[in-house]
């Protein structure tokens, strides 16, 4: 590889946001649904599916492991 094409790939990548901004960028934005209270923010604050997922029977990466229920029966 030549220096020019590594300039090259490095000119590329100072353009576009990575690793820390990229989180920071990700986070507030779910921050700011959140704070104007849409329906996207609730479901983030909520810890469920944001896109539309059914969440009666799956969902449980979101929604973490499963709670049992004392004394329900199958």
């Amino acid at each position: 590889m030549t220096s020019d094409q590594e300039d090259a790939i490095r000119r590329e990548l100072d353009g576009l946001k990575l690793e820390g901004d990229l989180r920071r960028e990700v986070s507030l934005n779910i921050k700011r649904l959140m704070e104007i209270g849409s329906y996207r923010g609730m479901r983030h604050r909520r810890g469920l599916p944001t896109r539309g997922q059914n969440t009666k029977n799956n969902a449980r990466t979101r929604k973490g492991p499963a709670k049992s229920i004392a004394g329900k029966k199958k």
